[in-house]
């Protein structure tokens, strides 16, 4: 029972106990760690200005000294991230990466903390944010390894759950920091360096997740990946007191076949993977408009619904407040329904509401129209990244996660001129059209092309013959 094919069985079989949720609460409070990271831009930006590093005026994307190069720096290092280091993650283990990634992000944002140019910043915050996005590749590719087929979209609706939940934090840490100034610090610095503090939880992180089973099988440490499963093994056995029901082994291995050949980027654009591939890059691209053409500009979009600046704000804060409710929803469906069903509802749902949001003056019209868009919106993220993550085999989960995530870090980096370029242009109507066209296409890509994945194992969806490679 120590084949890859045989852990993965054992594996499935387990049921959702409290040791599989603790591990899946370990993954997503680093995660968490990621999350106030990525979402940190927009509420240190009035500290940035205030202090003189960055010039409020400077609106070009190139502008070194301007917000707009400083988000930029950080979606390209987060693209750098998921599609140059992503394959590590292959190579070198998940937990390990994991971690690694943590301290890495952690260390570069807490250096950030304490530059005194925009140059500096920008360099730092470019830095950090190749650590982001390597953990967000590697949680994608750590979380479906270890948790049954039948929870997994549980699972990630939960991690999300934790993860969002740190979003009102910052928010609130922004709005209570940022104005002050603590022992010869600026605000904005102390709100970076809680961030930073994640460096100090990683070690705690190392010492209670194990490695993944599944990577281990396939890379000839059987033994290793046997005392991980038995260890999970006797730890549930002992919750639940009954005997665990027998693993069925679906996929055999070939005497002597108990290892497979390494990641290549070419396995990517082989069949079935192709095709999954290219769906998932496309996905990718337009999805982020959806996702950050709202959350990223919701202030501004009510503004040019002539909402005043200090109200739009406090709508603002309203409509982020439902964040995690999403996911929160998400729990008691993401299991019940097809993956892909899922994300085509919330595509649909997104260019529904935008388009009644932009139409709407009523405050408490516009208010729920904006919960609706960002319920729809997180919704349609820890279903994604359950999915992307479920088509590809474990020997290159890494890799391909990477390389088709990253188009969404790349497309975010210049979503926000595309947004700016239709606010001028048309107003918020315009904006809405937009995304609503971002969201046709994805809606058609993942509703005609997609696979089903719900409930299948991560073997079963790969379709791969282990004994192949």
């Amino acid at each position: 029972m120590h084949s890859p094919a045989s852990i993965a069985a054992r594996l499935d079989r387990l049921p959702l106990t409290r040791t599989i949720w603790r591990l899946v609460t370990l993954i997503s409070i680093g995660g968490a760690f990621e999350f106030y990271d990525i979402f940190l831009a927009a509420y240190i930006a009035p500290g940035l200005n205030g202090s003189g590093i960055f010039k409020g005026s400077t609106l070009g994307l190139f502008g070194i000294g301007g917000m707009g190069f400083f988000i930029f720096c950080s979606f390209m290092g987060m693209f750098l991230g998921c599609i140059a280091f992503g394959p590590v993650a292959d190579r070198f283990g998940r937990r390990s990466i994991f971690v690694t990634a943590l301290l890495w992000y952690s260390a570069a944002t807490a250096v950030m903390a304490f530059q005194s140019t925009a140059a500096s910043v920008d360099l730092w915050r470019f830095i950090a944010s190749i650590g982001v996005g390597l953990e967000q590749v590697t949680i994608d590719t750590y979380l479906p390894e270890l948790v049954p087929p039948a929870h997994r979209g549980k699972a990630f609706a939960y991690y999300q759950l934790i993860a969002f939940s740190v979003v009102p934090v910052v928010a609130l840490l922004g709005w209570l920091l940022v104005p002050q100034t603590l022992l010869g610090l600026d605000g904005w610095r102390w709100v970076t360096l809680v961030g930073s503090v994640g460096a100090i939880f990683a070690w705690w992180l190392r010492r209670g997740l194990p490695e993944s089973p599944r990577w281990l099988a396939i890379h000839g440490r059987a033994a290793e990946a046997d005392l991980v499963v038995s260890q999970l093994e006797a730890a549930i056995t002992a919750e639940t007191g009954q005997p665990l029901a027998l693993p069925v082994v679906q996929f055999a291995t070939p005497t002597g076949s108990n290892q497979i050949a390494a990641s290549r980027l070419a396995d990517l654009f082989r069949p079935p993977y192709v095709s999954r591939t290219l769906v998932m890059s496309v996905f990718n691209l337009v999805q982020t408009i959806g996702f950050y053409g709202f959350s990223s500009w919701v202030p501004t979009l009510l503004i040019a619904r002539g909402i005043r600046i200090t109200t739009s704000l406090r709508y603002s804060f309203i409509i982020a407040m439902a964040a995690p409710l999403g996911p929160l929803v998400g729990m008691f469906v993401a299991d019940k329904v097809e993956r892909k069903w899922q994300l085509v509802t919330a595509g649909i749902t997104i260019g529904l509401f935008m388009f009644l949001f932009a139409h709407q003056t009523l405050p408490a019209i516009l208010i729920a129209c904006g919960v609706v868009v960002t319920l729809a919106n997180n919704w349609m993220s820890f279903a994604f990244h359950n999915y992307q993550a479920e088509l590809f085999p474990t020997r290159i989960r890494g890799r391909a996660v990477g390389f088709v995530y990253g188009w969404s870090r790349l497309s975010a980096a210049f979503a926000g001129l595309a947004i700016g370029f239709f606010l001028k242009a048309g107003g918020t109507p315009a904006v809405a059209l937009f995304i609503g066209a971002a969201m046709a296409i994805m809606v058609v890509t993942i509703g005609v092309f997609g696979p089903r994945t719900r409930g299948r194992s991560l073997e079963d969806i790969s379709r791969e013959d282990i004994s192949s490679h």
